[in-house]
C-alpha cells in the first residue's frame, strides 16, 4: 500500500470519532471532520448544540472569533432573506421550481428566466416582467430579518469592512447599510467613480429590484406603482429621459432618436454589471486594509464572480493568519459558512467551519455568547430625556437608535401647572451659565453659600478703575525732584480726577552747597602717550534748567 492511500485512509477514519459502548457503536459528537490532503474543513450541526457539549463549545470558539476581529467581510445569499418570506433560487420551493412550476412552456429551466438571453424573445420577455411585479410586491411586504440587523451592529460597532450580497430585495438598505444601488451613494461630482466609495457599507452584486434601469441610455430610476402595473401585463414603460431628449431634437428639426423602455435593474446571468469597475475597485481596497474574518451564509457559492470574490478574500485573511499565528497554538476560525446545503469539494481547503443551520439562529448563537464575552459591548446608553418623567429622567436607547439633540439656545420649560404643582426640592432649577458666557462681576453662588472671605470681597467696594493709589496721589512722577507743594498737605486727599493740572517753568532756587568736606578720591596714575582732555564734570553736565510740576487746585 502506498503512502497515498494510507493518507487516504487515516483521513477517512478521521471523519467521524466513535467509541465502543457495551459493543456497539456510539458517535461522540457531531461535529465531522470533511479532511482533504491540504486543509480541513470542520463542519458544526448547529440544532445538536442544545444536547452535544462538543457542539457547543465548537460554537463558542467561532463566536469568540466574531467577538475578536476588527476587520470583518459578509458575503451573504438568498438565504437569509428567506426567514421574512421571501424565497431562495436553488432550493426544492425555490424561485427556479417555481418559474418551472407555472412556465414550463416558456422555460426548459428555471434558471434560463434570469439569463440575460431571454430578452431575444418576446414571450420569454413578457413572462420575465410578470414574475418580476409579484416578486417584487412580495419583497415590500417582507422585513428585515435578524441577520440583517446584526450586519448593522457590526457596522455600528466599526467591525464590519464590507457587506458584498447577491440579493436583489434590497433588505440591508432598511436595515441601515448603504447599498451601491441607493441615491446617497451615487458620486456628483466631476470624478471617473460613480459610487461614494467610503460611504457604501453593502455592495449589491446583483443590483436591486426596487429600481429600473432604461435598456438604451441607461438612466435609472425608483420603480414606482405605475412600473409595476404595466410589468404584470407584460410590457416595459419608456424611459423619460430618451422621451425628452428625442422631443428636443424634434423640437429644433433634427432627427428622433430611439426611445429605450425601462426594465428592472437587476444583473442576470451572462450580462455585465453596470457598476462593474467601481465594485472591483471597492473589492480591491478591501482586501488591501487586510480583513481578518470573512463570514459566508446563505449561499451555495456557484456563481462564477462570487467565487473569485470570495477566494481572493479567503487567501488574503488566510496568508495574513498565517504570519501572526504561532506553529504551536490551536488555528483560529478566518473562513465560517453558514447555509443548510454543505459546500463543493473545491471549497474543502478555503472554508474553515461550516455551520449547518439557519443563519438567523446562528446569530441568536453569536449573540447570546457575545454578550457573555463582553457585555459592555451590548449594554444599553442611558441619555437624558426631559419628555420621559422627573421619576426616572433618563431612557434606555436601544444600540443603533437615533438620539435627538435640543436645539441650541432653546430652553425646555414645564407648563405652569406642572410646575406649580411640584414641591420646592422637586422644581427645575435654572441652570447656572458656564464662565465664558457669565457676566462679569457675578456670580453662581449667591452671599450664604460662598466663604466668608469672599462674601467680605464682595461687599467692599470696589474703586473707580481710573484712580491711583494714595500713596502716589497728588504725585504725577515719583521722581525725588518733584515734591509736592507743602500748602496741598494740608488738603484733604480727593481724586486726581478732580484736579486741574498745569505745568508750568519755574526758576530754581539755587541750595548753597553742603559745608561737610568731601572724601577724598584717589586718582589712577595718568599714563604717558594718552590724551590729557577730560569730559564736562558731572556737577556742569546737570547745570540745567529743570521743569518743575506745579499741581495748582482751584479755590
Amino acid at each position: 500500500m502506498t503512502d497515498g492511500h494510507v493518507t487516504s485512509r487515516v483521513q477517512s477514519l478521521m471523519c467521524q470519532i466513535w467509541s465502543v459502548d457495551g459493543g456497539c457503536l456510539k458517535e461522540l459528537s457531531p461535529v465531522v471532520f470533511a479532511c482533504s490532503s491540504t486543509a480541513m474543513t470542520i463542519t458544526v450541526n448547529l440544532p445538536a448544540a442544545s444536547t452535544d457539549i462538543h457542539t457547543r463549545r465548537t460554537l463558542f470558539d467561532i463566536s469568540r472569533a466574531v467577538v475578536k476581529s476588527k476587520r470583518i467581510v459578509v458575503v451573504t445569499g438568498a438565504g437569509i432573506s428567506c426567514s421574512c418570506g421571501i424565497p431562495d433560487f436553488r432550493s426544492s420551493d425555490g424561485l427556479y421550481a417555481l418559474v418551472k412550476e407555472k412556465h414550463p412552456d416558456v422555460v426548459l429551466k428555471g434558471r434560463d428566466l434570469f439569463d440575460a438571453s431571454l430578452f431575444r424573445d418576446p414571450t420569454s420577455t413578457a413572462v420575465f416582467y410578470t414574475f418580476i411585479s409579484g416578486l417584487k410586491r412580495s419583497i415590500d411586504s417582507a422585513s428585515p430579518t435578524p441577520t440583517h440587523h446584526f450586519l448593522k451592529a457590526l457596522d455600528a460597532k466599526k467591525r464590519l469592512l464590507r457587506s458584498y450580497t447577491q440579493n436583489i430585495d434590497g433588505l440591508e438598505e432598511r436595515a441601515g447599510l448603504l447599498g451601491t444601488s441607493c441615491e446617497d451613494a451615487k458620486a456628483t461630482g466631476k470624478g471617473k467613480s460613480k459610487l461614494k466609495v467610503k460611504d457604501v457599507r453593502n455592495v449589491q452584486l446583483h443590483g436591486d429590484i426596487h429600481r429600473v434601469r432604461c435598456v438604451s441610455c441607461s438612466a435609472e430610476y425608483s420603480c414606482t406603482e405605475e412600473h409595476l402595473k404595466m410589468f404584470e401585463q407584460g410590457t416595459a414603460p419608456d424611459c423619460p429621459e430618451c422621451l425628452t431628449r428625442s422631443e428636443a431634437r424634434v423640437a429644433r428639426s433634427a432627427r428622433a432618436i430611439r426611445v429605450g423602455t425601462l426594465r428592472p435593474a437587476i444583473v442576470l446571468y451572462d450580462e455585465p454589471h453596470p457598476l462593474g469597475d467601481e465594485i472591483g475597485s471597492i473589492q480591491t481596497v478591501d482586501v488591501g486594509r487586510k480583513p481578518d474574518l470573512l463570514i459566508i451564509m446563505g449561499t451555495s457559492l456557484k456563481v462564477h464572480g462570487l467565487k473569485k470574490l470570495v477566494k481572493d478574500f479567503a487567501r488574503t485573511i488566510h496568508e495574513h493568519a498565517s504570519k501572526t499565528t504561532p506553529l504551536t497554538s490551536k488555528p483560529k476560525p478566518k473562513v465560517i459558512f453558514v447555509n443548510k446545503t454543505a459546500p463543493s469539494s473545491e471549497w474543502s481547503d478555503i472554508i474553515d467551519y461550516h455551520v449547518i443551520g439557519e443563519t438567523d439562529a446562528w446569530i441568536a448563537k453569536v449573540i447570546e455568547d457575545w454578550k457573555q464575552i463582553r457585555k459592555d459591548d451590548w449594554e444599553t446608553q442611558l441619555t437624558l430625556d426631559g419628555t420621559s418623567g422627573l421619576a426616572s429622567p433618563f431612557k434606555a436607547m436601544k444600540l443603533g437608535a437615533e438620539v435627538t439633540r435640543v436645539k441650541k439656545g432653546a430652553k425646555k420649560v414645564l407648563p405652569s401647572d406642572e410646575n406649580s404643582a411640584l414641591g420646592p426640592s422637586q422644581r427645575l432649577q435654572p441652570v447656572p451659565l458656564s464662565p465664558s458666557k457669565r457676566q462679569q462681576g457675578t456670580c453662581h453662588y449667591d452671599n450664604v453659600q460662598s466663604s466668608p472671605s469672599k462674601r467680605q470681597s464682595m461687599m467692599a467696594p470696589k474703586p473707580p478703575k481710573h484712580a491711583l493709589p494714595p500713596s502716589e496721589r497728588k504725585m504725577l512722577f515719583g521722581e525725588s525732584t518733584n515734591h509736592a507743594n507743602a500748602a496741598l498737605e494740608d488738603i484733604a486727599p480727593m481724586d486726581i480726577s478732580l484736579v486741574d493740572l498745569s505745568m508750568r517753568d519755574i526758576p530754581l532756587d539755587v541750595e548753597k552747597p553742603d559745608t561737610k568736606p568731601a572724601p577724598t578720591v584717589r586718582r589712577a596714575p595718568v599714563v604717558k602717550g594718552r590724551s590729557k582732555t577730560k569730559t564736562a564734570s558731572t556737577a556742569k553736565r546737570r547745570a540745567t534748567q529743570k521743569r518743575v510740576v506745579e499741581v495748582v487746585i482751584p479755590t
